[in-house]
């Protein structure tokens, strides 16, 4: 079941010229998502099934700092969603959730890249969307699309 986007999201998308079949792949393992993904951050874990733990992290003011979740979706072609939220002292009461989406479009994919949840923070929410709308850009689909074409 395709999860709920709600209002407070960051969304940025890419149009790849291949079938979702064929951008799928690039989501089949730890090494060809780290190969893409790593834009940023760093992919320090991904197994690609439901409920595998995905965790990432960025580096900080000097400092690693891990955050992550459970994969909640895992529909091939479709959808890949997990939650995320910063591990140990820094972690929010709740997290929020990535979610790729790939849809058919044209003769390729439409990839749609998610960052949403932030309705469940309350007051916070606001600024944690505006922080993550300013810190996400296109890099990762870029990169995604970059290693399809090759």
């Amino acid at each position: 079941m395709p999860s709920e986007i709600g209002r407070l999201h960051v969304r940025r998308s890419a149009f790849i010229s291949a079938a979702p079949e064929r951008v799928w792949e690039e989501f089949g393992s730890f090494a060809r998502m780290a190969a893409w993904f790593g834009r940023g951050h760093t992919l320090e874990q991904y197994e690609p099934k439901l409920g595998a733990t995905v965790v990432l992290s960025v580096e900080i003011d000097g400092e690693r700092r891990p955050f992550g979740g459970p994969i909640t979706v895992m529909e091939p072609a479709r959808e890949l969603s997990f939650e995320t939220n910063w591990h140990g002292p820094r972690a929010r009461p709740v997290p929020s959730a990535i979610t790729f989406r790939l849809t058919p479009l044209y003769d390729g994919t439409l990839v749609e890249l998610f960052h949403h949840g932030f309705e469940r923070l309350g007051a916070e929410a606001g600024d944690e969307l505006a922080g993550y709308e300013a810190g996400w850009t296109t890099n990762h689909l870029d990169a995604l699309r970059s290693v399809v074409a090759a």
